[in-house]
């Protein structure tokens, strides 16, 4: 037994180490990872994806928390030129500073996961695309559609920056502690800036925040909580919708159409 093998799993890090090697082989080849790619891991733990990531020929930037992992892993691949280990917390990481386009993969926590996410699509321009592990219900909620139950702000935000396609689902019985939830992994594509954009994207990220903080009443009560003196009459949305129906495009002119009012 090595010394990863001897890591315990840290409850303040929401560490799940990915055991099965058949998992691992469906997310390489979900990624098809190549020579030349700019890759970034998130939380790399015990090396499970990095160590086929890096045998594909690419280069790997992996980010790491833990210091004592990073220890580690930085010893495993101490002989492999193409990776760089950087010791931080991924919510803090200034990923601009990193060789574009970024092709991001990781095995979030699920105590993170979310802000984790919005922090990446800060970087969105600068992305190819990334591949993630995350709790099956968050992808589930990232993928839904309007109308869904489950249907909500982070469904809205990321659609909104992402294509996103939910691949497949990955057992608790393939981690180490074994984890009391199903997982999933998920691919995001970042949109081109040509497709249909917010004037301004926080003003857009503050309005969807707002109008799901009471899902279940109308736009012309939710938008009375959004910050500002807004003719709501003159908006060409029906304010008797509840956001939980609205597309993402809807939205959209929803933001621009108030946006113009400031």
């Amino acid at each position: 037994m090595n010394q990863i093998d001897n890591h315990q799993a840290r409850k303040r890090f929401g560490q799940n180490f990915l055991v099965d090697t058949q998992v691992v082989d469906n997310i390489i080849a979900a990624i098809r990872p190549a020579p030349g790619d700019n890759l970034v891991e998130i939380g790399p733990g015990q090396g499970a994806i990095t160590g086929p990531l890096l045998a594909r020929g690419g280069r790997l930037h992996a980010v790491e928390v833990d210091r004592d992992l990073a220890a580690l892993l930085g010893r495993r691949f101490a002989d492999n030129s193409g990776f760089v280990l950087h010791l931080g917390d991924a919510l803090a990481f200034d990923f601009s500073q990193l060789p574009q386009p970024l092709r991001v993969v990781g095995n979030l926590p699920y105590n993170i996961s979310t802000p984790l996410l919005f922090h990446l699509l800060n970087y969105a321009s600068g992305i190819r695309d990334m591949h993630f592990m995350l709790q099956k219900e968050v992808v589930d909620r990232m993928a839904a559609a309007p109308g869904s139950k489950t249907y909500g702000r982070l469904s809205v935000i990321v659609q909104y920056y992402c294509e996103v396609c939910h691949l497949f689902n990955v057992p608790a019985s393939a981690f180490r502690p074994v984890p009391k939830v199903e997982s999933a992994i998920v691919r995001l594509i970042p949109r081109p800036d040509s497709e249909q954009r917010a004037r301004d994207n926080r003003f857009f990220e503050t309005l969807v925040k707002t109008a799901f903080q009471q899902r279940r009443k109308t736009l012309r009560n939710t938008l009375k909580q959004l910050p500002g003196d807004w003719d709501l009459n003159v908006l060409s949305i029906d304010l008797s919708l509840r956001p939980e129906v609205l597309t993402i495009s809807q939205f959209v002119t929803l933001s621009n159409e108030l946006d113009q009012q400031r």
